[in-house]
């Protein structure tokens, strides 16, 4: 008798934490290594959010919640979504969860049945279709490449859905690329949407506070209000306000979906840290300037980095509209062979050369279910992505 679950096998471990793990493991050796695989702000978690987490521990908050959260902590996210989304919740259609990641868990598993499917543009987040995968559905991967700005058009929405289609999951700013849809252009996904009343909308949020240059954020229920009633709008602390350890991921969904939601989380990790939703708190109601001081430099960091990448050999590097990622193409480098040898056949051959003879961890694009490229997270020190960047066009110098 087998011990592990056979549904384990339907899924991977997270690759981009996989790739961090090996750079650290590769620094304890000794090796001088500058690892952008991890997409967490180098930040530190504003003064008054860890403030507000002092004073809960010594107001003696140290004990159960609620599943969903505290009260005062889920009226808080309704006023975010009111205040920045124009988004009217009530309590009870607030779930928060130990992280995004969980919000997603929780979604997906109450509500996916064997043989439903999920249509997930591409390149996406690692663990989108790993956790459909794991409730038993079928990710549906829609390729949006660079030529189209890594995002799904309407008449690609339009084609994909079927009779089984019970999730579009969407992911603006999207993480790896950076890619950022306009209120235009949800409106366009929108009216496809409308004309299938079956099909349920994801839309996550969590970089929401990450957005450049021209580009104004804007999320589905706010373009169209007519699909608050069959969309789980998520968010977070993790990205905005350098919170990632804190693990505090939030949602808006109708009430029906809120309770299957809280119900299972009430059998796997119940509430989230009494404390970390305190700090939360006070992050989404207290002074913002940080959120804005944080967004000026990963916006400086993304110029300096999309400049540099795109003077190395092979390399070319579209200037993303947020998160902090960027996802270069590296077509131009593969059939190649490294300065040490190493045959570069695909993109995952060139992180884990470059890792080895360059000591720059990044995330192949097959990872992200987009081959032919490679992530890089720019939320790290200047030094370092300089740094980073200047090896990167030593390795593809290399390359013959």
């Amino acid at each position: 008798m087998n011990l592990i679950a056979d549904r384990l096998d339907r899924i991977s471990p997270s690759l981009t934490i996989a790739m961090t793990a090996k750079a650290r493991a590769l620094k304890a050796e000794g090796r001088d290594v500058i690892s952008l695989a991890a997409g967490e702000p180098d930040f530190d978690t504003p003064r008054n959010v860890k403030d507000a987490a002092i004073a809960a521990i010594e107001r003696g908050e140290t004990k159960y919640t609620d599943v969903a959260g505290t009260m005062a902590l889920r009226k808080a996210v309704c006023e975010k979504f009111r205040r920045d989304n124009g988004i009217e919740y009530k309590p009870e259609e607030i779930l928060v969860a130990t992280g995004g990641k969980q919000v997603i868990f929780d979604a997906i598993v109450a509500t996916i049945n064997p043989g439903d499917e999920a249509i997930i543009p591409a390149p996406c987040w690692v663990s989108y279709p790993d956790i459909v995968s794991l409730a038993e559905g079928k990710p549906v991967i829609v390729p949006c490449g660079p030529n189209q700005g890594f995002r799904i058009t309407p008449e690609q929405l339009e084609a994909t859905i079927t009779p089984k289609t019970k999730w579009f999951i969407l992911n603006n700013p999207c993480n790896p690329t950076g890619a950022g849809y306009t209120a235009e252009e949800l409106k366009g996904l929108a009216e496809v949407l409308m004309r299938h009343p079956d099909v349920w909308i994801f839309s996550d949020d969590i970089y929401e506070k990450l957005t450049y240059g021209d580009m104004k954020f804007a999320t589905l229920v706010q373009v169209e209000p007519r699909l608050k009633d069959r969309t789980v709008t998520m968010n977070g602390c993790s990205k905005a306000y350098a919170m990632t350890g804190w693990r505090i991921g939030f949602a808006g969904a109708p009430v029906k979906l809120i309770k299957a939601m809280d119900k299972l989380q009430s059998q796997s990790t119940s509430n989230t840290s009494s404390i970390s939703q305190a700090a939360a708190i006070e992050a989404l109601t207290g002074q913002q300037d940080s959120v804005e001081e944080m967004r000026k430099v990963y916006q400086r960091r993304r110029d300096m980095v999309v400049g540099m990448l795109n003077q190395a050999a092979g390399v070319r590097c579209p200037t993303p509209e947020g998160a902090f990622y960027v996802f270069p193409d590296i077509r131009g480098c593969l059939g190649k062979t490294s300065a040490t040898g190493k045959k570069i056949e695909t993109d995952e051959d060139f992180c884990l050369a470059l890792l080895e003879e360059q000591g720059v961890a990044t995330v192949h694009g097959a990872a992200f279910m987009f081959p032919g490229h490679f992530r890089i997270s720019y939320a790290t020190d200047d030094e370092s992505l300089r740094d980073a960047c200047t090896r990167i066009q030593n390795f593809c110098a290399g390359l013959k």
